[in-house]
This record gives C-alpha cells, structure tokens and sequence, in this order.
C-alpha cells in the first residue's frame, strides 16, 4: 500500500498536453488483482509518458 506520485506527465499541460492524468497521483487499494494483494487504478493519456514513485503509507 502507499501513495504513487505522479512525477512526470508528458501529457500535462505544461508541456502543451490536453492535461488527462492522476491529479498527481493514486492511493493503492487493497483490493486483490493479477494475483497481488494489492491494485492501482491509473489513466494513463493517449500519446505519453506517465512516471510514478512509490511513497511507502505512514
């Protein structure tokens, strides 16, 4: 579990993008899926790049 940050969005509109992505980021839930405890429901824009770092819960 823990926070997925959203640290780089080349769909944003800083770089001119129609600005589609995570409002800079999503909570991982602990719902089961492909066989992890754990799932992360992202959108992911057309025609980018979407990076993300792991911030652990506290």
């Amino acid at each position: 579990p823990g926070l997925y940050r959203e640290i780089l969005n080349t769909d944003a509109a800083h770089y001119g993008g129609s600005n589609v992505g995570n409002l800079g980021g999503q909570q991982a839930s602990d719902q089961p899926a492909q066989g992890r405890p754990y799932s992360l429901v992202l959108t992911l824009p057309p025609l980018a790049a979407v990076y993300l770092k792991w911030a652990p819960k506290s």
